[in-house]
């Protein structure tokens, strides 16, 4: 139990890595890239628990896309640099690959149902990346809190 618990957060951790070298990211966003991505597959594993692959994806996936754009704030950076390996973990390509594998062998219905749960699983990775992007930027940034709470407070006292 344990020792499956340490494995869900390292493989996904270098495996995050391993696509930030893939990509020629500079070595100083390998941590944090690498934490993004065992971020979102801890919460994708913990959430398959409770409600389908997709959900849980799509909960992952929020996961990795806030995280991304608080680093890409405080690293000053683009968010690509985290985004693209933290978001490799949650890809369902052991779907993609069955799908492809039922069709050669001509098991039309298995091939139906893993394409359709791929293509829910892609989905929810969409919506999740869309949802959290489509958020100001200014919201990820201090001043926008400080310059805000200073307003309330003047409102406040008026």
């Amino acid at each position: 139990m344990i020792l499956e618990a340490v494995a869900n957060v390292i493989c996904p951790f270098f495996g995050s890595v391993g696509f930030a070298v893939m990509f020629n990211i500079p070595r100083r966003y390998y941590f944090a890239g690498g934490m993004t991505g065992a971020a979102g597959w801890v919460v994708y594993k913990v959430m398959l628990g409770y409600s389908s692959a997709a959900i849980a994806s799509f909960l992952g996936t929020l996961v990795v896309v806030l995280i991304s754009r608080m680093l890409t704030v405080k690293m000053k950076c683009p968010i690509t640099l985290f985004l693209i390996s933290g978001i490799v973990p949650l890809v369902p390509g052991a779907g993609v690959y069955y799908t492809v594998y039922y069709l050669v062998t001509n098991q039309i219905a298995m091939a139906g149902q893993k394409g359709l749960e791929s293509i829910k699983i892609a989905f929810g990775i969409v919506l999740g990346i869309v949802f959290i992007v489509s958020i100001p930027r200014e919201v990820f940034h201090g001043y926008y809190w400080k310059k805000r709470n200073g307003a309330a407070r003047k409102n406040t006292k008026a």
